[in-house]
């Protein structure tokens, strides 16, 4: 299983990005997926939590600016965020719960990251 992230940047405070992750391979069926960041210096937090019927949950610092969505047929979430701040640089991680074809646990699985800088 792999899940991978794009869409990172940089943009100037005020301005807007989207991010894309997606998770692929021996999939049977993704359950949650999250995006985390984490800063340099900074404990790795939640930023915006989607379950696979669209229930959402974001980070207190993210709300009203941010929004999750998903595409269940293409295992794919998005975030999309406006209003960026220069503290929202950070690296943007994707976790993806999955099972696997033929497994009946469930595991975490994580991207890479995409940097996201916001400059003043």
């Amino acid at each position: 299983v792999r899940v991978a992230e794009s869409g990172g940047g940089l943009v100037q405070s005020g301005g807007s990005l989207r991010l894309s992750c997606v998770a692929s391979g021996d999939i049977r069926f993704v359950f949650d997926m999250t995006w985390f960041r984490q800063a340099p210096g900074n404990e790795r937090e939640l930023v915006a939590k989607i379950t696979q019927r669209g229930d959402v949950t974001y980070g207190d610092s993210v709300k009203g600016r941010f929004t999750i969505s998903r595409d269940n047929d293409k295992n794919t979430i998005y975030l999309q965020m406006t209003n960026l701040e220069p503290e929202d640089t950070a690296v943007y991680s994707c976790k993806a719960q999955v099972r696997k074809q033929g497994k009946f646990d469930i595991s975490d699985f994580w991207g890479q990251g995409t940097q996201v800088t916001v400059s003043s």
